[in-house]
């Protein structure tokens, strides 16, 4: 029997991407986020969340990749990436699906303009192609170590109030 991986579908623009279940906390509803100043432009704000401040990256402009929001399908996923909390905001966040392994093939060259050290791997399903995402390598040393500087400003304004 193959091995088999839980994924969470995610759209992106007109595309569906798989993000592995191991790493993901939750899924929210979108709602309004605080600003952060001076923080890289992909980085949208600061959602409190279970007595958590995390990170939201929309991961459609971290991506690259242009297109429409839909504000109401919207959603924020998040993720625990080594020892770093973030969400981010996908345009939709609809299924939990098992994926043998054997149906993961490397990404090819030519897939849009997402930086192929992005993805883990493309499966291929009855209807399409699920492109499944490294979220761990969408965010590279000095962008992990800005998110963290963020998530340790947070914890200690919040432990000064």
């Amino acid at each position: 029997m193959d091995e088999m991986i839980k994924v969470i579908v995610c759209q992106l623009d007109n595309q569906t991407y798989g993000v592995d279940v191991q790493h993901v906390l939750s899924i929210e509803e979108m709602t309004s986020l605080t600003p952060v100043p001076k923080a890289s432009e992909f980085i949208k704000g600061i959602l409190y969340l279970r007595g958590d401040m995390i990170p939201v990256i929309d991961l459609k402009e971290r991506l690259e990749i242009r297109g429409q929001k839909n504000a109401s399908t919207q959603r924020i996923v998040i993720v625990m990436l080594d020892d770093v909390q973030a969400g981010f905001i996908v345009d939709a966040a609809t299924d939990v699906i098992d994926i043998e392994t054997s149906t993961i093939e490397e990404a090819p060259e030519l897939l849009g303009s997402i930086d192929k050290t992005f993805i883990q791997g493309v499966a291929k399903r009855e209807n399409d192609i699920l492109i499944l995402l490294d979220l761990v390598k969408v965010l590279n040393f000095e962008e992990t170590n800005e998110v963290k500087q963020l998530e340790e400003d947070l914890s200690e304004a919040q432990e000064t109030n």
